[in-house]
């Protein structure tokens, strides 16, 4: 049988050196769609650039020449040197670019004038850092720098050197905490600071209508992942909210099955007016499911996926609630290819081989996925930088992606009119 799948664009890459977007978390587009922020080795050291999808024209954003800086996912860098890799976001709708440099917190406006906002504790490791969407506010978690503290040439596995212990395990065990902490854009200053015990923090989302709430995460919780994912902290109550608990009342979720602390949830996001929340992962012993969660009412819906439906992927969302994947889609007459990325093997129980970038519109009342792939990204999933990590232009008329399927990786566009 044919597969009709539309034909993939190379917009920013060469054999030659590493292209990437950023982390799904933002944007990489600004919000006409004329530009992609990428992040480049091309000058022997990761820096960000600006790419006019147009002409091809690359501006420089950032100057590091001092390599990878250690921290969540890139566990084989520098301590307190490097670009963080983790930590760029960028601002689509004023064009500035946040991350960290060294244990510098620096933003980087649409020239590529550099401006040191404030500094990194001591003894602290970072990760994904967020922007709020009026651009005032910017979230960089931290954590006890114990957390990741180990040689990764002899106590590290695997291609990103990851630690071989239970990070979340020593986290609970040593008492480590993370910390939410929200600076002013403008001046620098710390705003706040909010200590989370027994936590591991990664990723942070500020609420798109009210930067007072912060999504934030449980990083590959060592027990009950199903309800210690995903959490809220509303910083004018100075409370803090579990999003996912257990339960049998999921709509949408015709096979049945109820939400335990002993299923993987993951890659949490919000929809655009910041009403709902949605993720992914799998239910124990059990499909993968992607799912929905309404703030004001507290209702859940998780649609199970086909129990072939089992390669690792992600979930983002465009502007009129459609989805986009990157993995799990096979067609059923479809042999995989065998693909080694051993050294990528994460706490997800499914496999990294996925070969699709998929339209996703979900009916969440009847429980439905309509699943239209669009093309093939073929990355060989091998480390963070290789993950597609799809996202929708702000118009929605293309699905931009990162892919390694020969020498390095590059960034690729398809379009998501469907081939008749």
């Amino acid at each position: 049988m044919n597969e009709k799948l539309n034909a993939r664009e190379l917009i920013s890459g060469d054999d030659l050196y590493n292209t990437q977007m950023l982390y799904f978390t933002c944007s990489s587009l600004s919000d006409d769609d004329r530009y992609i922020y990428t992040i480049s080795d091309r000058t022997g050291s990761p820096n960000v650039f600006r790419h006019e999808i147009a002409t091809g024209e690359d501006v420089q954003l950032t100057a590091n020449d001092h390599g990878t800086l250690k921290s969540y996912v890139y566990f084989d860098g520098t301590f307190n040197r490097g670009l963080g890799k983790a930590s760029v976001c960028l601002d689509c709708h004023r064009n500035i670019i946040y991350f960290i440099q060294d244990d510098k917190i620096c933003c980087s406006d649409f020239n590529g004038n550099i401006r040191i906002l404030n500094s990194i504790p001591d003894g602290r490791m970072t990760a994904f850092t967020h922007v709020s969407e009026d651009g005032t506010k910017l979230c960089v978690p931290m954590t006890d720098g114990r957390c990741l503290d180990f040689d990764p040439e002899t106590e590290g596995s695997g291609l990103d050197k990851r630690p071989v212990y239970d990070i979340d395990g020593r986290v609970q065990a040593e008492n480590l905490s993370s910390y939410l902490c929200v600076y002013d854009t403008a001046t620098g200053d710390l705003l706040y600071e909010k200590e989370v015990s027994k936590c591991w923090i990664t990723h942070v989302q500020f609420n798109p209508i009210n930067s007072e709430i912060i999504m934030y995460n449980h990083e590959w919780s060592s027990f009950d992942c199903g309800i210690r994912r995903i959490w809220m902290y509303d910083h004018s109550k100075d409370e803090i909210i579990r999003v996912r608990t257990e339960g049998s009342d999921t709509l949408g979720n015709p096979a049945g099955y109820s939400r335990k602390a002993a299923d993987w949830v993951c890659h949490e996001m919000w929809v655009d007016d910041g009403t709902e929340i949605i993720y992914h992962g799998g239910y124990e012993n059990g499909p993968a499911m992607v799912g929905r969660y309404e703030l004001s009412t507290k209702k859940y819906w998780e649609i199970a996926l086909p129990d072939d439906y089992n390669a690792y992927g992600h979930f983002l969302m465009d502007h009129s609630s459609d989805l986009v994947c990157d993995g799990y889609f096979k067609y059923p007459w479809e042999v995989k290819k065998v693909r080694e990325n051993s050294t990528d093997n994460g706490p997800d129980p499914h496999k990294k081989d996925a070969e699709y970038i998929c339209k996703v519109k979900p009916s969440w009342d009847e429980g439905i996925l309509t699943w239209v792939p669009l093309c093939k990204h073929e990355s060989d999933w091998l480390g963070q930088d290789a993950h597609p990590h799809p996202i929708y232009s702000h118009k929605s008329d293309y699905i931009y992606f990162s892919s390694r399927n020969d020498k390095t990786v590059k960034v690729y566009r398809v379009s998501c009119k469907t081939v008749d």
